[in-house]
């Protein structure tokens, strides 16, 4: 780390125990994550009346080249966070789980959803309840009317862009559900 860390105590008094308690859970985090510039913490004793004991809020702040990562947690109902080490856990775990997301991100290891196929409705035959749809590598697939999930059958016009699911039908690929791209449409 370039910048030590540094703590900031707000409404309590620091301990050496507390101290070596939040260096252990940076130490940890550096594991994942060699070029953190700076780490920032703040142990809070917010100032309520409880009928129970205080509780603690600890906020994580780290800072990597050209990103700042922020864990807060303020666990105002609780009671786990009357225990000093329960809340520091917990905002420690939120701080990894973020810094792992950012360093998956950075190593282009985000997984990617693949996109539904798309077309555009070519042909209906609103007696027999089916319809075609011309995709974007040309192919042509067959929609049965219960198909259509996010609008009327009977309002479909050819020409209209859709999203579609595709299986293996008994007569060749068909949409197993079909959902209207446009304005007035869910895409």
């Amino acid at each position: 780390m370039q910048i030590p860390m540094k703590v900031t105590y707000r409404n309590l008094e620091p301990t050496e125990a507390i101290e070596a308690a939040i260096r252990k859970h940076v130490d940890k985090l550096e594991q994942f994550a060699k070029n953190i510039t700076s780490c920032r913490v703040v142990v809070e004793v917010p100032h309520q009346h409880h009928h129970k004991g205080q509780i603690y809020v600890v906020s994580v702040d780290i800072t990597l080249p050209g990103n700042e990562l922020v864990a807060n947690r303020h666990p105002d109902e609780h009671h786990a966070h009357e225990d000093f080490y329960v809340a520091l856990r917990d905002a420690f775990n939120a701080a990894q789980r973020q810094l792992e997301r950012f360093v998956e991100r950075q190593r282009g290891k985000i997984k990617e959803h693949d996109t539904a196929p798309h077309g555009q409705i070519t042909e209906l035959f609103p007696y027999e309840d089916y319809g075609l749809i011309a995709t974007t590598d040309g192919r042509s697939i067959y929609f049965h009317r219960n198909s259509v999930l996010n609008a009327n059958f009977d309002t479909l016009e050819v020409g209209m862009p859709v999203h579609f699911n595709e299986v293996r039908g008994d007569d060749g690929p068909q949409a197993s559900t079909v959902y209207i791209e446009g304005k007035h449409h869910v895409v």
